[in-house]
């Protein structure tokens, strides 16, 4: 596969409930595997652990 977000930052930010699932979680996998970093937001630590542990390394957890 193609990285075609090589060496580029992507953020998410999602503001709905439940925005660590669904597509803001879609999205910002699709970013990651083509290679972006990820910067994933939300409200609860719990979920936002789970989504970074779904996404991968290129993904970083940002609590508000």
């Amino acid at each position: 596969m193609v990285r075609r977000l090589e060496g580029k930052i992507a953020v998410v930010v999602v503001v709905v409930v439940a925005g660590t699932t669904g597509i803001g979680l879609a999205t910002a996998r699709r970013f990651a595997t083509e290679g972006a970093q990820v910067f994933v937001t939300g409200c609860r630590q719990a979920e936002l652990d789970a989504a970074v542990a779904v996404i991968g390394p290129w993904a970083a957890p940002v609590r508000h």
